[in-house]
Protein backbone atom coordinates (compact mmCIF):
# COMPACT_ATOMS: atom_id res chain seq x y z
CA UNK A 1 0.00 0.00 0.00
CA UNK A 2 1.21 3.92 -0.70
CA UNK A 3 -0.32 6.61 0.95
CA UNK A 4 -0.57 9.56 -1.53
CA UNK A 5 0.20 12.79 0.16
CA UNK A 6 -1.71 16.33 -0.74
CA UNK A 7 0.97 18.88 -2.67
CA UNK A 8 0.58 20.75 0.28
CA UNK A 9 1.02 18.58 2.99
CA UNK A 10 3.35 19.50 6.25
CA UNK A 11 5.71 17.32 7.62
CA UNK A 12 3.67 17.12 10.55
CA UNK A 13 0.84 15.84 8.26
CA UNK A 14 3.13 13.09 7.07
CA UNK A 15 4.72 12.57 11.10
CA UNK A 16 1.39 11.37 11.68
CA UNK A 17 0.94 9.07 8.95
CA UNK A 18 3.81 7.36 9.62
CA UNK A 19 3.73 7.01 13.27
CA UNK A 20 -0.13 5.35 12.27
CA UNK A 21 1.35 2.85 10.23
CA UNK A 22 4.26 1.98 12.63
CA UNK A 23 1.18 1.75 15.22
CA UNK A 24 -0.18 -0.76 13.47
CA UNK A 25 3.54 -3.09 13.83
CA UNK A 26 4.18 -1.70 10.33
CA UNK A 27 6.85 0.23 8.54
CA UNK A 28 7.23 3.49 6.40
CA UNK A 29 9.47 4.75 4.06
CA UNK A 30 9.31 8.04 2.52
CA UNK A 31 9.29 8.92 -1.16
CA UNK A 32 9.83 12.44 -2.55
CA UNK A 33 7.76 12.88 -6.30
CA UNK A 34 8.23 16.28 -8.45
CA UNK A 35 4.58 17.26 -7.31
CA UNK A 36 3.91 14.99 -4.25
CA UNK A 37 5.40 12.62 -1.48
CA UNK A 38 4.02 9.34 -0.81
CA UNK A 39 4.37 6.94 2.33
CA UNK A 40 4.74 3.53 1.56
CA UNK A 41 3.75 0.87 3.97
CA UNK A 42 5.80 -2.11 4.05
CA UNK A 43 4.62 -5.60 5.62
CA UNK A 44 0.48 -6.93 5.66
CA UNK A 45 -1.49 -4.17 4.97
CA UNK A 46 -4.84 -5.23 6.52
CA UNK A 47 -3.47 -4.41 10.23
CA UNK A 48 -4.07 -1.08 8.85
CA UNK A 49 -8.17 -1.88 8.26
CA UNK A 50 -9.42 -0.35 10.94
CA UNK A 51 -7.20 2.55 10.88
CA UNK A 52 -8.84 5.26 9.15
CA UNK A 53 -5.63 6.16 7.45
CA UNK A 54 -7.56 8.79 4.91
CA UNK A 55 -9.00 10.53 7.16
CA UNK A 56 -5.81 11.69 8.49
CA UNK A 57 -4.93 15.65 7.51
CA UNK A 58 -3.13 16.11 4.34
CA UNK A 59 -3.41 12.67 2.96
CA UNK A 60 -5.38 12.61 -0.53
CA UNK A 61 -5.69 8.80 -0.95
CA UNK A 62 -4.22 5.22 -0.44
CA UNK A 63 -3.55 3.01 -3.01
CA UNK A 64 -3.58 -0.98 -2.61
CA UNK A 65 -0.12 -2.69 -4.41
CA UNK A 66 -1.35 -6.07 -5.46
CA UNK A 67 1.63 -6.91 -6.86
CA UNK A 68 4.24 -10.05 -4.29
CA UNK A 69 7.18 -7.56 -5.14
CA UNK A 70 6.21 -4.16 -3.21
CA UNK A 71 9.99 -1.55 -2.90
CA UNK A 72 10.82 -2.87 -6.58
CA UNK A 73 7.44 -1.33 -7.95
CA UNK A 74 6.51 1.38 -9.71
CA UNK A 75 3.33 1.81 -7.87
CA UNK A 76 5.20 2.40 -4.64
CA UNK A 77 7.68 4.82 -6.37
CA UNK A 78 6.63 6.38 -9.71
CA UNK A 79 9.40 8.37 -10.16
CA UNK A 80 12.27 6.19 -11.86
CA UNK A 81 15.32 6.01 -9.28
CA UNK A 82 18.89 6.85 -10.47
CA UNK A 83 21.34 4.29 -8.78
CA UNK A 84 24.61 6.38 -7.74
CA UNK A 85 27.20 3.92 -8.45
CA UNK A 86 30.47 6.09 -7.05
CA UNK A 87 29.45 9.07 -8.61
CA UNK A 88 28.40 7.35 -12.17
CA UNK A 89 24.70 7.59 -11.94
CA UNK A 90 23.14 4.97 -13.70
CA UNK A 91 19.34 5.21 -14.55
CA UNK A 92 19.51 9.22 -16.14
CA UNK A 93 19.96 11.08 -18.71
CA UNK A 94 23.50 9.96 -19.37
CA UNK A 95 23.94 6.28 -21.42
CA UNK A 96 26.55 3.88 -19.09
CA UNK A 97 28.86 1.33 -20.62
CA UNK A 98 30.74 -1.41 -19.07
CA UNK A 99 33.26 -3.46 -20.44
CA UNK A 100 36.15 -5.71 -20.26
CA UNK A 101 36.71 -9.56 -19.98
CA UNK A 102 34.79 -12.31 -18.76
CA UNK A 103 37.77 -13.08 -16.06
CA UNK A 104 40.63 -11.91 -14.40
CA UNK A 105 43.16 -13.80 -16.09
CA UNK A 106 46.32 -11.88 -15.16
CA UNK A 107 47.54 -8.32 -13.79
CA UNK A 108 49.03 -7.44 -17.69
CA UNK A 109 45.93 -8.77 -19.43
CA UNK A 110 43.32 -6.73 -16.72
CA UNK A 111 45.32 -3.71 -17.26
CA UNK A 112 45.61 -3.85 -20.46
CA UNK A 113 42.21 -4.20 -21.28
CA UNK A 114 41.41 -1.57 -18.47
CA UNK A 115 43.02 0.90 -20.88
CA UNK A 116 41.11 -0.07 -23.95
CA UNK A 117 37.67 0.16 -22.17
CA UNK A 118 38.75 3.59 -20.91
CA UNK A 119 39.98 5.02 -24.50
CA UNK A 120 36.07 3.59 -25.85
CA UNK A 121 34.56 5.39 -23.64
CA UNK A 122 33.14 3.16 -21.23
CA UNK A 123 32.61 4.35 -17.28
CA UNK A 124 33.15 0.59 -16.08
CA UNK A 125 35.42 -2.04 -16.23
CA UNK A 126 33.78 -5.16 -15.95
CA UNK A 127 35.84 -8.29 -14.89
CA UNK A 128 35.23 -12.02 -12.82
CA UNK A 129 37.74 -12.54 -9.89
CA UNK A 130 34.94 -15.42 -8.85
CA UNK A 131 34.00 -17.75 -11.79
CA UNK A 132 30.97 -19.89 -11.36
CA UNK A 133 31.11 -22.15 -14.74
CA UNK A 134 29.42 -24.80 -15.72
CA UNK A 135 32.02 -27.16 -15.78
CA UNK A 136 34.09 -27.86 -12.49
CA UNK A 137 37.23 -28.10 -15.01
CA UNK A 138 37.01 -24.55 -16.46
CA UNK A 139 38.99 -21.62 -14.90
CA UNK A 140 37.25 -20.59 -11.66
CA UNK A 141 39.23 -17.44 -11.12
CA UNK A 142 41.82 -15.63 -9.55
CA UNK A 143 39.71 -14.71 -6.13
CA UNK A 144 41.03 -12.27 -4.40
CA UNK A 145 44.39 -11.71 -6.05
CA UNK A 146 41.97 -10.67 -9.17
CA UNK A 147 40.22 -8.38 -6.71
CA UNK A 148 43.36 -6.87 -5.98
CA UNK A 149 44.18 -6.53 -9.65
CA UNK A 150 40.83 -4.78 -10.26
CA UNK A 151 41.25 -2.22 -7.34
CA UNK A 152 44.80 -1.10 -9.27
CA UNK A 153 42.87 -0.95 -12.51
CA UNK A 154 40.65 1.49 -11.15
CA UNK A 155 43.87 3.22 -9.45
CA UNK A 156 45.13 3.87 -13.08
CA UNK A 157 42.34 4.33 -15.25
CA UNK A 158 39.61 5.35 -13.20
CA UNK A 159 36.52 3.04 -13.86
CA UNK A 160 34.69 2.14 -11.48
CA UNK A 161 34.45 -1.73 -10.90
CA UNK A 162 32.00 -4.12 -11.19
CA UNK A 163 32.71 -7.55 -10.16
CA UNK A 164 30.36 -10.84 -9.32
CA UNK A 165 30.36 -12.25 -6.32
CA UNK A 166 28.94 -15.77 -6.23
CA UNK A 167 28.95 -16.67 -2.36
CA UNK A 168 27.61 -15.36 1.36
CA UNK A 169 31.36 -15.58 2.76
CA UNK A 170 32.66 -13.60 -0.23
CA UNK A 171 30.26 -10.57 -0.19
CA UNK A 172 32.59 -8.59 2.16
CA UNK A 173 35.58 -9.03 0.72
CA UNK A 174 34.26 -8.28 -2.59
CA UNK A 175 32.50 -5.72 -1.41
CA UNK A 176 36.00 -3.94 0.25
CA UNK A 177 37.50 -3.61 -3.78
CA UNK A 178 34.06 -3.63 -6.21
CA UNK A 179 31.46 -0.47 -6.73
CA UNK A 180 28.63 -2.74 -8.22
CA UNK A 181 28.21 -5.76 -6.83
CA UNK A 182 27.52 -8.83 -9.32
CA UNK A 183 24.70 -11.27 -9.04
CA UNK A 184 24.64 -13.82 -11.74
CA UNK A 185 22.32 -15.54 -13.75
CA UNK A 186 22.67 -18.85 -11.73
CA UNK A 187 22.27 -16.77 -8.53
CA UNK A 188 19.62 -14.56 -8.86
CA UNK A 189 17.48 -16.87 -6.73
CA UNK A 190 20.15 -17.58 -4.24
CA UNK A 191 18.15 -15.75 -1.33
CA UNK A 192 20.81 -16.37 1.37
CA UNK A 193 22.95 -14.17 -0.86
CA UNK A 194 20.47 -11.87 -2.16
CA UNK A 195 20.14 -10.81 1.45
CA UNK A 196 23.57 -10.50 2.19
CA UNK A 197 24.12 -7.99 -0.48
CA UNK A 198 20.80 -6.06 0.85
CA UNK A 199 22.56 -5.86 4.04
CA UNK A 200 25.51 -3.78 1.97
CA UNK A 201 25.14 -0.41 1.14
CA UNK A 202 26.64 -1.24 -2.46
CA UNK A 203 24.71 -0.78 -5.48
CA UNK A 204 23.78 -4.35 -6.79
CA UNK A 205 23.14 -5.24 -10.65
CA UNK A 206 20.97 -8.06 -10.17
CA UNK A 207 21.12 -10.31 -13.62
CA UNK A 208 17.92 -12.06 -15.05
CA UNK A 209 18.25 -15.81 -14.36
CA UNK A 210 18.38 -18.71 -17.13
CA UNK A 211 14.62 -19.14 -17.22
CA UNK A 212 13.59 -16.36 -14.99
CA UNK A 213 9.88 -14.88 -15.36
CA UNK A 214 9.72 -11.37 -15.17
CA UNK A 215 8.00 -11.77 -11.83
CA UNK A 216 10.63 -14.09 -10.39
CA UNK A 217 12.81 -11.12 -11.37
CA UNK A 218 11.71 -8.91 -9.51
CA UNK A 219 10.81 -10.62 -6.47
CA UNK A 220 14.47 -11.50 -6.31
CA UNK A 221 15.30 -7.74 -6.50
CA UNK A 222 12.49 -7.07 -3.50
CA UNK A 223 14.67 -9.80 -1.23
CA UNK A 224 17.84 -6.77 -1.57
CA UNK A 225 15.24 -3.68 -1.40
CA UNK A 226 13.85 -5.22 1.70
CA UNK A 227 17.25 -5.59 3.66
CA UNK A 228 17.48 -1.95 3.13
CA UNK A 229 19.67 -1.23 -0.35
CA UNK A 230 17.94 0.88 -2.22
CA UNK A 231 20.68 0.16 -5.30
CA UNK A 232 19.48 -2.38 -7.36
CA UNK A 233 20.40 -2.71 -11.29
CA UNK A 234 18.46 -5.05 -13.71
CA UNK A 235 20.73 -6.65 -15.88
CA UNK A 236 18.81 -8.57 -19.27
CA UNK A 237 21.32 -11.27 -20.08
CA UNK A 238 19.06 -13.23 -22.49
CA UNK A 239 17.31 -16.72 -21.00
CA UNK A 240 17.52 -19.98 -22.23
CA UNK A 241 14.68 -21.08 -25.25
CA UNK A 242 14.91 -23.54 -27.40
CA UNK A 243 17.15 -21.46 -30.03
CA UNK A 244 20.32 -23.47 -30.09
CA UNK A 245 22.07 -21.03 -32.31
CA UNK A 246 22.67 -18.06 -30.27
CA UNK A 247 23.90 -18.89 -26.49
CA UNK A 248 20.69 -17.48 -24.99
CA UNK A 249 17.81 -15.50 -26.50
CA UNK A 250 17.86 -12.17 -25.91
CA UNK A 251 14.81 -10.45 -24.11
CA UNK A 252 15.03 -6.81 -25.02
CA UNK A 253 11.10 -6.73 -24.65
CA UNK A 254 12.17 -7.31 -20.46
CA UNK A 255 13.69 -3.37 -20.87
CA UNK A 256 9.99 -2.06 -22.03
CA UNK A 257 8.69 -4.02 -19.23
CA UNK A 258 10.63 -3.32 -16.72
CA UNK A 259 10.55 0.55 -17.18
CA UNK A 260 6.83 -0.38 -16.90
CA UNK A 261 6.68 -2.42 -13.62
CA UNK A 262 9.31 -0.80 -12.11
CA UNK A 263 11.59 2.45 -11.12
CA UNK A 264 14.46 0.39 -10.93
CA UNK A 265 17.02 0.84 -13.87
CA UNK A 266 17.68 -1.68 -16.38
CA UNK A 267 21.11 -2.36 -18.45
CA UNK A 268 21.69 -4.84 -21.20
CA UNK A 269 23.89 -7.49 -21.60
CA UNK A 270 24.38 -8.57 -25.34
CA UNK A 271 27.59 -10.56 -24.89
CA UNK A 272 25.59 -13.62 -23.10
CA UNK A 273 22.38 -12.73 -24.73
CA UNK A 274 24.01 -13.56 -28.11
CA UNK A 275 27.30 -15.90 -27.27
CA UNK A 276 28.56 -14.71 -30.92
CA UNK A 277 31.01 -11.31 -31.15
CA UNK A 278 29.90 -10.35 -34.38
CA UNK A 279 25.76 -10.41 -32.86
CA UNK A 280 26.92 -8.17 -30.25
CA UNK A 281 26.66 -4.13 -31.81
CA UNK A 282 23.42 -5.01 -33.53
CA UNK A 283 21.65 -6.43 -29.94
CA UNK A 284 23.55 -3.07 -28.26
CA UNK A 285 22.26 -0.84 -30.61
CA UNK A 286 18.99 -2.34 -30.50
CA UNK A 287 19.30 -2.20 -26.50
CA UNK A 288 19.57 1.52 -27.10
CA UNK A 289 16.84 2.21 -28.77
CA UNK A 290 14.90 0.36 -26.66
CA UNK A 291 15.46 2.39 -23.60
CA UNK A 292 18.08 0.39 -21.72
CA UNK A 293 19.85 2.54 -19.43
CA UNK A 294 23.69 1.16 -20.38
CA UNK A 295 25.09 -1.95 -21.24
CA UNK A 296 27.33 -4.34 -19.96
CA UNK A 297 29.98 -6.13 -22.46
CA UNK A 298 32.78 -8.44 -22.65
CA UNK A 299 35.84 -7.32 -24.36
CA UNK A 300 39.52 -8.90 -24.47
CA UNK A 301 42.71 -7.92 -25.36
CA UNK A 302 43.19 -11.37 -27.48
CA UNK A 303 40.13 -13.21 -27.26
CA UNK A 304 41.55 -16.26 -29.12
CA UNK A 305 43.06 -16.60 -25.96
CA UNK A 306 40.83 -15.71 -23.48
CA UNK A 307 40.26 -18.47 -20.42
CA UNK A 308 36.46 -17.80 -21.06
CA UNK A 309 34.09 -16.55 -22.95
CA UNK A 310 36.34 -16.06 -26.22
CA UNK A 311 33.68 -16.32 -28.20
CA UNK A 312 31.79 -13.74 -27.20
CA UNK A 313 34.52 -11.03 -26.38
CA UNK A 314 34.87 -8.35 -28.75
CA UNK A 315 38.37 -7.33 -29.84
CA UNK A 316 39.77 -3.62 -29.32
CA UNK A 317 39.00 -2.87 -32.85
CA UNK A 318 35.55 -3.76 -32.68
CA UNK A 319 34.64 -3.02 -28.93
CA UNK A 320 35.46 0.73 -30.41
CA UNK A 321 33.63 0.47 -33.72
CA UNK A 322 30.97 -0.51 -31.53
CA UNK A 323 31.27 2.51 -28.61
CA UNK A 324 31.44 4.59 -31.48
CA UNK A 325 27.77 3.40 -32.90
CA UNK A 326 26.38 3.47 -29.40
CA UNK A 327 27.58 6.82 -28.06
CA UNK A 328 26.15 8.27 -31.73
CA UNK A 329 22.96 6.43 -30.86
CA UNK A 330 22.82 7.07 -27.88
CA UNK A 331 23.47 11.00 -27.92
CA UNK A 332 20.42 11.23 -30.96
CA UNK A 333 18.15 9.34 -28.19
CA UNK A 334 18.95 12.16 -25.57
CA UNK A 335 19.26 15.17 -27.89
CA UNK A 336 15.78 13.88 -30.11
CA UNK A 337 14.36 13.93 -26.45
CA UNK A 338 12.68 10.40 -27.19
CA UNK A 339 11.89 8.61 -24.15
CA UNK A 340 11.10 4.87 -25.58
CA UNK A 341 8.64 4.35 -22.42
CA UNK A 342 6.13 7.46 -23.25
CA UNK A 343 5.98 5.78 -27.25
Amino acid sequence: MVIIMNPDATAENIKDVIEMIQDAGLAAKVMEGSQQRIVGVIGDKTRLASCAIDALPGVERSVSISKSYKLASREFHPQSSVIDVDGVPIGGDEFVVMAGPCAVESREQLLEAAEIAKKGGAQFLRGGAYKPRTSPYSFQGLEEEGLKYLAEAKEKTGLRIVTEVTEVEAVQTVAEYADLLQIGARNMQNFRLLKEVGRTQKPVMLKRGLAATLDEWLNAAEYILNEGNPNVIFCERGIRTYETYTRNTLDLSAVAAIKHLSHLPIIVDPSHGTGKWRFIKPMALAAVACGADGLIMEMHPNPAKALSDGPQSLTPDNYYDLMDGVTKLAKFMKDSGIKTQDL
